[in-house]
């Protein structure tokens, strides 16, 4: 056998030595290849984003807007009708107390009237003067005509004077009697003259006073249509409109299922334009009845600060209804179904649908008061496209705090 040469040398011990590397780089292969199996079946799950369940300050508010209005308005009318305006003492804007003068009227024709009554009232006295003596008068002749009868009668039963002069003396005494009663009714009906004249003065004394137009109650004067030679009649409307104490409230348009939750006492914040401070309120009434058209209703909030607002201004009311401190999730995270208000709750990956009750709803946030712990995570955008079962590759979300809605203007 010949002796191998260098090269054929060469060529084994390369030969050799790719069988011994070949099982290695083999193995090595297999490794690296299930190593990257991993990040990619972990690649291939859905990454959707989670938030944790926490418990957050909650703020139940309502909403609503409306228009400015007067809390009770008060019609001043004239008190006497047909004299002509002479002097207006109020325009509108105006701050009235309570009897102060708000406008005069001629007073020239009662006051003649007045005189005219006044001479009527002479008239009734001097009446009761010439009753007074006609009745003294037939006061005596009745007394005498009873002393004639009766000595008529004795001299009669003694036979000095005859039957027919008794007869005659008795029909005078009863005749006297007559003109004495009719004396007496002429002093009362000279004293029932005295008595009209006496009222009828009065009357015209009180029509007099009505001639100035004064303002029954203290408040804010916001309407006027009194003209100065106009004539005053309560059939032209009221002369001026004024507004009790210049109070104001919010007459707020709520929603039916809002509606409920407001009662009086409650706290309110009122807001007119962008920027400006917010107006302290508090609800005042609740009317309790729906417009049946817009299925809206109304509420009543008292404004503290009048003199911020005018009659006919848009207000936006925030009135805090609820304050709780209870689990809270992102209002996304929250879906209906027929069986009520579900999430997507997830645990080592898997979703799962989770029946909750819920509670508070404030900004972007909604409490829950039955269903989920603290801690727990939830699907933030409802599991719109996550199911029951399913594993998926949870992100976890930043949850926003529980704020104020803000009224506008603030």
């Amino acid at each position: 056998m010949s002796p191998l040469s260098p090269a054929a040398l060469l060529r084994g011990a390369c030969l050799a030595a790719l069988l011994v590397a070949a099982p290695q780089a083999w193995a090595q292969e297999a490794h690296g290849e299930a190593e990257a199996e991993a990040p990619a079946a972990e690649a291939a799950l859905p990454a959707i984003t989670v938030s944790e369940v926490r418990a957050l300050p909650l703020t139940d508010r309502v909403i609503a807007s409306g228009l400015v209005d007067a809390v009770e308005e008060v019609a001043v009318q004239p008190l006497v009708e047909g004299q002509p305006i002479d002097e207006l003492l109020a325009d509108v804007g105006d701050t009235v107390t309570e009897g102060q003068v708000l406008a005069r009227l001629s007073t020239s024709t009662l006051e003649l009237q007045l005189s005219q009554l006044a001479a009527n009232r002479a008239t009734a006295e001097a009446s009761i003067t010439q009753a007074e003596a006609s009745l003294v008068e037939a006061r005596a002749s009745a007394e005498e005509a009873q002393r004639v009868a009766n000595r008529t009668a004795e001299l009669a039963e003694a036979g000095s004077v005859s039957s027919a002069q008794r007869d005659q003396a008795e029909a005078a005494a009863v005749q006297a009697q007559a003109r004495l009663r009719v004396a007496e009714q002429g002093i009362a009906s000279a004293q029932a003259q005295l008595e009209l004249a006496d009222a009828q003065i009065a009357n015209a004394e009180l029509q007099l006073s009505r001639t100035e137009v004064k303002a029954p109650v203290a408040g804010l004067v916001v309407a006027r249509n009194a003209q100065v030679g106009a004539i005053a009649s309560s059939a032209a409307g009221p002369m001026f409109t004024l507004v009790r104490d210049g109070a104001m409230e919010l007459r707020a348009d709520v929603s039916e299922q809002d509606l409920l939750k407001l009662r009086p006492g409650q706290a309110a914040r009122l807001s007119a334009v962008q920027g400006s401070a917010p107006i302290p309120g508090e609800v005042r009434l609740v009317e309790p009845a729906i417009d049946p058209q817009t299925r809206l209703g109304v509420a009543r909030v008292q404004i503290d600060d009048p003199s911020r607002v005018v009659k006919g201004m848009f207000l936006t009311a925030e009135v805090i209804v609820d304050e709780q401190e209870m689990m809270a999730v992102p209002v996304t995270a929250v879906g209906q179904g027929p069986d009520g208000a579900t999430v997507m709750r997830v645990r080592d990956g898997v979703a799962e649908r989770v029946s909750v009750t819920v509670g508070i709803r404030d900004g972007g946030l909604i409490g829950i008061t039955e269903g989920l712990e603290a801690g727990d995570q939830v699907v933030t955008k409802a599991g719109a496209f996550v199911r029951d079962g399913d594993r998926i590759n949870p992100i976890p979300a930043e949850m926003e705090t529980a704020s104020a809605t803000p009224a506008q203007g603030e």
